[in-house]
């Protein structure tokens, strides 16, 4: 079988820190690494060593994303996890879209000191969403429209078009979530939702605030009222990445 060519900026990247402590990074769902560099890169500078992986499908072709399930996105996202426990006693994760929903998967199953979800989806507006099993056979691809992130458009690697086939497990996943995995999550939580974005409805961000087990005290919601999906790439990113690194930072 031949092997798919990367898209340069869309590899998996580790930084190195100094601090001792180390974040894992998920990006999300026909998007790239890419995504998550500049806070990546902001994390770096305070010390973290931080790995994101590239998950599969991801950074290649919209076909090769169209063979993929969510089992194979998570069973990436643990082998990330797995591979920084080997050094590191105290992980972060921080999770975009679909990388919230593996950032959940991973702290309802492994030691994670702190937990970040960006934008994740537990509802979607789509209304096509329940016929999806049935529409996948008629509507193989669905547009998406980039938006302008002028200063870090460079960082928008995402795909034009979304395959639907892979969003039968993707969605069984986002039930899964809702079912049993939210419940485990006890660690300390920030999440983190636009109230204006089209993607995800912003109650997604209100339901896992009420649903995971961490305890009142440890968990935060933040709201943002400028920026679209893409928190870290949008106009309000400065905020974002200073309220996620002190975060992750203060004890």
């Amino acid at each position: 079988m031949m092997t798919q060519q990367i898209m340069p900026g869309a590899e998996s990247f580790l930084l190195k820190g100094n601090n001792g402590k180390a974040v894992l990074l998920l990006h999300g769902y026909t998007g790239a690494t890419a995504e998550m560099r500049p806070l990546g890169n902001y994390l770096h500078g305070l010390g973290f060593t931080v790995l994101c992986p590239r998950l599969p499908g991801h950074g290649t072709s919209v076909a090769d994303l169209e063979q993929t399930t969510a089992s194979q996105w998570v069973a990436t996202a643990k082998v990330a996890y797995a591979i920084l426990a080997k050094e590191y006693q105290e992980i972060y994760v921080a999770g975009l879209s679909m990388g919230g929903l593996l950032a959940i998967t991973v702290a309802a199953t492994e030691k994670v000191a702190k937990v970040a979800f960006l934008s994740t989806p537990i509802f979607v507006p789509d209304k096509r969403l329940p016929f999806l099993p049935l529409l996948r056979w008629f509507i193989r691809y669905l547009p998406k429209h980039k938006r302008d992130y002028h200063d870090l458009a460079e960082y928008c690697l995402c795909y034009d078009k979304m395959p639907t086939k892979p969003l039968v497990s993707l969605f069984g996943l986002v039930k899964e979530v809702k079912k049993h995995l939210l419940q485990q999550v006890k660690c300390p939580c920030l999440i983190m939702q636009s109230k204006i974005e089209h993607t995800v409805q912003p109650k997604s961000a209100q339901y896992i605030y009420d649903h995971v087990a961490t305890v009142a005290e440890e968990k935060e919601l933040r709201w943002f009222n400028h920026s679209g999906h893409i928190l870290t790439l949008d106009c309000e990113h400065d905020q974002v990445f200073q309220e996620i690194g002190e975060f992750f930072s203060k004890r």
